[in-house]
């Protein structure tokens, strides 16, 4: 129900945008996080953002480099990636879980919540 895309390709420094979409549901009442896993390696939290947009998370390795953000109308969440490093290539996947508090500032880092999951889409940083 999630498809991540936007992966591919980059030289160290650059730049890359995933997108997160669904089809048949609408991500409005939904938290979103995007996850990466790299060979050998468990999968970890990148990123996440509330519903509302109110409130975001990243982990360290990503932050100040990566934002996250969502267009509610589009139906999209989309984690723009900066500043690429070898060490951020891995396979990145979005997830979704329900959040149903009025103000939609709840935001989850633990893979484990979510309730939905994309099939993922591979950035590989070349040095």
């Amino acid at each position: 129900q999630l498809q991540a895309s936007g992966g591919g390709l980059v030289q160290a420094g650059g730049s890359l945008r995933l997108s997160c979409s669904t089809s048949g549901r609408t991500l409005r009442s939904y938290e979103v996080g995007w996850f990466r896993q790299a060979p050998g390696k468990e999968r970890e939290f990148v990123a996440a953002i509330s519903w509302s947009g109110g409130s975001t998370d990243y982990s360290d390795s990503v932050k100040g480099r990566f934002t996250i953000s969502r267009d509610n109308a589009k139906n999209t969440v989309y984690l723009q990636m900066n500043s690429l490093k070898p060490e951020d290539t891995a396979v990145y996947y979005c997830a979704a879980v329900e959040d149903r508090s009025l103000l939609g500032l709840r935001v989850t880092t633990d893979l484990d919540k979510f309730d939905y999951w994309g099939q993922g889409t591979q950035v590989t940083v070349s040095s």
